[in-house]
């Protein structure tokens, strides 16, 4: 892309900031919007600029990047109030990252075009850390046309950039499976690492052997290799897999499969919220499984 634009972020958390730092580090013009007026000084503070309005479009946006939790979250910022589908002029594309049901994309993507605005469904993956640096895996589903005309953000924002289908909701489908699969092998990482515990192992070295064997898995060795030096400060709360581990079971459902280890995972998740570990990493379900030594 020879001329770089400006680029709109709403929810500047842990991922929108990181796609915030990675889109500075680039050169683009960030504008970003957040609930929580800390975090937009301290983007600005970085080199950001403030929309003090969801809703107001600078000359030259090339997208709105809407990075908040939820659905319920997506259709305020959408369509609330101060709603960004009621002022962005036609032809604008609003690029949608949170983990979320298909059918919500759907939704949202007609009611969009219904005002002549795009739709790019693009749930992401890797961690804030990876959406700093640009590496993180960018699940995207839309229409060809928009996708050229895009992209020159989503490769900027993802060197591991997915192009699923030209089907909005595709992309979420996809994530939710992906997500599912982290959280079954996390809570099996959890299960087994507790399991060593209680025969009497050494859980750091029984760690090293799955990790060079078939046991491995990457989530389970970034977790448990936190959790067995007791580090729980949060990079991924136990509330992000509850929620999307939740939502791919209603996704399974709806398509008619009823399988044997996600409910089961999505229970432990459950389990640990229920326990006060809500705000915790993830790696925390390490504790639920330990339980009393």
């Amino acid at each position: 892309m020879s001329d770089l634009k400006t680029v709109h972020i709403i929810g500047i958390g842990n991922m929108g900031g990181g796609m915030a730092a990675n889109l500075l580090s680039k050169g683009w013009t960030v504008l970003v919007s957040d609930i929580d007026a800390k975090k937009v000084d301290f983007w600005v503070s970085k080199g950001a600029l403030s929309q003090s309005t969801h809703a107001q479009a600078a000359p030259d946006l090339i997208a709105t990047i809407i990075c908040v939790v939820d659905a319920a979250q997506t259709d305020d910022v959408l369509f609330g109030v101060n709603g960004l589908a009621h002022r962005l002029p036609k032809g604008q594309t609003v690029i949608l990252c949170p983990t979320i049901l298909p059918q919500d994309v759907e939704g949202f993507a007609s009611r969009l075009a219904e005002r002549g605005l795009h739709t790019v469904d693009a749930p992401m993956s890797g961690g804030p850390a990876r959406a700093a640096d640009g590496t993180m895996s960018l699940l995207v589903a839309c229409p060809p046309d928009v996708f050229a005309q895009q992209a020159g953000l989503l490769n900027a924002l993802s060197s591991k950039l997915f192009n699923i289908s030209d089907k909005p909701g595709d992309a979420a489908r996809t994530k939710l499976v992906n997500n599912l699969l982290a959280g079954i092998n996390l809570v099996g990482a959890a299960e087994a690492l507790a399991l060593a515990a209680k025969l009497g192992l050494d859980v750091a070295k029984t760690l090293g052997v799955i990790e060079q064997s078939s046991g491995q898995s990457w989530i389970g060795s970034d977790r448990m290799r936190r959790a067995i030096v007791g580090d729980y400060a949060p990079r991924a709360h136990v509330t992000l897999l509850e929620k999307d581990t939740r939502l791919a079971l209603a996704c399974a459902q709806a398509a008619g499969f009823d399988g044997p280890l996600g409910a089961a995972a999505s229970s432990v998740f459950a389990q640990a919220h229920a326990a006060g570990l809500a705000a915790e990493d993830d790696a925390a379900i390490f504790k639920v499984l330990s339980g009393p030594r």
